[in-house]
């Protein structure tokens, strides 16, 4: 059964949410410069005060429920997703998948452009956003990405194209591996490869470009560590106070986006996200689950990163880490049909810059449905 759902914030919830950020026990600003320890004081208090005082609540739901939103169990689990079918008597199908730390908000000005020319379906993972937590483990990326086709054939879409980036890649990739024949194929945001080391001795100035930038991001991946080995333990943090979860997720935004592109109201809704459901621990788990598996498949193990034989595009933004080489993704995704190298854009592509990512889509889906 499939049920119309809107995001809720009543006044008891604002309440709470303002008098927990007036609350707030402030740390001491960090001696080192900027973001270099982290979230600085003054940015992470500036954006809370904003949320406390100015940040218009009534205006934020009416962002939050612009598309039509439904509520579905599947395998144990009720998920969340956008869905607005298309007008178009051809539209294609594209199931998009966010990732962390982000949601489905991600996509809000990228729906209606898009659903101009396909069937739009946006889920947002289990425990994220208002897809309820799982009570049991297992629900690793392979496990959504059966779930996410289980969905797609109850909304009557026996074969669609598979969209995704961070969390979304990985997503999307095995529903490539898992159900090819349910798959168009793939635009994948960038695509998960392990950098070649047979090209070490001869590495393109974009390829050299990326392996330093993978060095340097290193730096700041306590983050992943914490999630995937002890989610429970920051978890408390973030389902209880707002401004910690404010400064776990803005750290992010900062590191990963191409420039000062977001605005404040932008970047609270999706803080919104996770708040209001308290899915900041939950969404966390996600790492526990499926973090190892991922690091495996980037090390470049073979066992565990299979070719992937359905046809495939991909979006590489010169702000995102990764950013693989096309041969490097050859060996990997053997049938390419699309590869772009967009001139602006980070890891959220089509929140930083949503016209330049509906004219990825509609490339890539093109080159995908070419011929058929």
């Amino acid at each position: 059964m499939i049920t119309p759902f809107r995001v809720p914030l009543p006044p008891a919830s604002v309440d709470d949410l303002r008098e927990r950020l007036a609350r707030t026990r402030w740390p001491s600003p960090a001696p080192g410069p900027g973001w270099e320890q982290g979230s600085p004081l003054s940015d992470v208090s500036d954006l809370c005060a904003y949320w406390q005082s100015g940040y218009d609540f009534s205006a934020a739901e009416e962002r939050l429920n612009r598309h039509p939103q439904f509520r579905t169990e599947i395998d144990g689990v009720k998920i969340h997703f956008v869905h607005v079918r298309s007008e178009r008597a051809d539209a294609v199908p594209v199931l998009m998948t966010h990732g962390w730390p982000g949601s489905v908000v991600e996509f809000a000005d990228v729906i209606g452009p898009l659903s101009e020319s396909f069937h739009i379906v946006c889920p947002s993972l289990p425990g994220y956003g208002f897809s309820d937590a799982p009570t049991e483990p297992g629900w690793a990326v392979a496990r959504v990405a059966d779930a996410w086709a289980v969905l797609m054939e109850r909304l009557g879409y026996p074969r669609f194209v598979a969209q995704g980036h961070d969390w979304g890649t990985s997503v999307s990739t095995e529903i490539g591996l898992r159900h090819p024949s349910r798959v168009i194929g793939l635009h994948l945001v960038p695509p998960l490869v392990a950098p070649d080391p047979a090209t070490f001795g001869a590495l393109t100035p974009a390829e050299q470009s990326a392996l330093d930038d993978l060095e340097a991001a290193a730096r700041g991946d306590g983050y992943s560590f914490v999630q995937s080995t002890r989610p429970q333990t920051i978890g408390y943090g973030l389902v209880d106070s707002p401004a910690a979860l404010c400064a776990w997720i803005v750290e992010k935004f900062h590191a990963w986006t191409d420039g000062d592109v977001l605005t404040r109201d932008q970047l609270l809704d999706n803080l919104m996200m996770y708040w209001l459901p308290g899915a900041g621990v939950s969404a966390a788990r996600f790492y526990w689950e499926s973090f190892p598996a991922v690091q495996a498949v980037f090390r470049g193990d073979g066992s565990e990163a299979p070719p992937v034989p359905v046809p495939v595009g991909c979006s590489i933004f010169p702000r995102e880490n990764p950013r693989p080489s096309r041969r490097w993704a050859e060996r990997r995704f053997s049938d390419i049909r699309y590869w772009n190298e967009p001139a602006r854009g980070g890891h959220f592509a089509a929140f930083e810059q949503p016209g330049q990512f509906v004219e990825e889509v509609r490339a890539c889906v093109a080159a995908l449905t070419a011929g058929t």
